[in-house]
């Protein structure tokens, strides 16, 4: 006999009557929504929340909710169009007894997620490592190709292997609502300072670019590379990613001769990580299906030694990119003031004027984008993490 569904008025109805709720809000708004509701909380309920950022939700539970409520948070790792099966799926026993968080286990057990146990600050420092980011560096691109008034797909030099990461996550990204990003970027105190330094590493590398200065530029990125990926132990094992994998997706037609590019964005992020003094691989098992998708391009560029010499040589000597290099360039600046200014009305206005620029491509990108994650996810399967 199936359950009766009541549909109460308010969440007043709701907290009263529950003995698990989970609050799937903006985290931005967290606050302000169990400031209302959490005072009528069940006694002994288990409550929880699904934000991408942690410390605000965290916070506004502890200053919210009645003692004798359990808090058992959780976060899936992964976007809505993503199977869940075998994604990382944090569950963070806050305030709770063990019987509390194995209930909440055996509840989300239904999604054959892999659960990972976590504090709220370790799930805030490793999203802020593997997610803050990763998006800040499409996000950028999104803006440059913008910018430039570009459909990078229509120009051949964005078209086949790595460029078809390039345009197939950035698209992804901007066809979500924009505040699944601005929350973690925003309100992740650790998210700040990584997205500021990734724009300072694409300011540095742009400007050694400019000047032509081959010997430092050479010297930064390979320093940078050799302490990424060899503390990472990777030096020796197969790429995430092939050729033939990374032609597989493009959105438009893959040209006979490829245009080298200098790939300051994934320069970038590598700078980034070794100033940061950060190790990708150590967060695999917490990992999104995006962050790998980007991990493997990176490493496929600084595990391959004449790509990247070709990559040195093109940033120096070729202009093709140059002014596309100088638009993500404002646009990495402009994204970090953005999140260092905690300004969500700036970040949506921003985010959804580039989103309606590309929408028309959303369908198309979307799909081609889940074919290319289930691919990677197919590969990476069963290896170590």
């Amino acid at each position: 006999m199936p359950f009766p569904i009541v549909i109460f008025e308010d969440g007043y109805g709701v907290s009263r009557s529950s003995d698990y709720i989970i609050y799937s809000v903006e985290a931005e708004a967290i606050d302000k929504v169990v400031a209302e509701y959490g005072r009528a909380t069940k006694k002994h309920a288990i409550v929880g929340g699904q934000t991408s950022c942690k410390a605000p939700e965290v916070a506004a539970f502890e200053r919210h909710l009645p003692l004798d409520v359990d808090i058992v948070s959780c976060h899936s790792l992964h976007g809505p169009n993503v199977d869940p099966k075998n994604q990382p799926l944090v569950i963070i026993k806050h305030r709770a007894s063990q019987e509390s968080y194995d209930l909440v286990r055996n509840v989300m057990s239904c999604f054959g997620s892999k659960v990972v146990p976590l504090t709220a600050i370790e799930h805030d420092r490793i999203t802020a490592d593997t997610q803050a980011v990763t998006h800040a560096a499409f996000l950028s691109m999104g803006t440059a190709w913008q910018a430039n008034n570009q459909f990078p797909w229509e120009l051949t030099r964005y078209v086949g292997g790595i460029e078809n990461v390039k345009c197939n996550i950035t698209l992804r990204i901007y066809s979500n609502k924009w505040h699944v990003y601005a929350g973690l970027a925003i309100l992740n105190p650790s998210a700040k300072e990584q997205i500021r330094q990734y724009a300072e590493s694409v300011t540095g590398l742009f400007k050694l670019m400019l000047g032509g200065h081959r010997e430092e530029l050479q010297k930064r990125i390979k320093t940078a590379g050799e302490v990424v990926f060899k503390a990472g132990g990777k030096t020796g094992e197969p790429l995430l990613l092939s050729d033939e994998v990374l032609d597989q997706f493009s959105l438009g037609k893959v040209p006979k001769e490829r245009t080298p590019n200098n790939h300051l964005s994934l320069l970038a992020m590598v700078d980034c990580w070794w100033k940061l003094r950060i190790v990708p691989y150590d967060h695999m098992i917490c990992s999104t299906p995006l962050f790998r998708l980007w991990l493997g391009v990176t490493e496929y560029l600084f595990r391959k030694p004449a790509l990247l010499d070709e990559v040195i040589n093109t940033a120096v000597e070729d202009n093709t990119f140059r002014s596309d290099d100088l638009e993500f360039t404002f646009a990495a600046r402009g994204w970090s003031d953005c999140v260092s200014f905690g300004d969500f009305s700036s970040y949506r206005d921003r985010f959804e004027q580039i989103q309606s620029y590309f929408a028309p491509r959303f369908p198309e990108a979307t799909r081609v984008g889940n074919e290319m994650i289930r691919v990677l996810l197919e590969k990476t399967q069963g290896q170590p993490e």
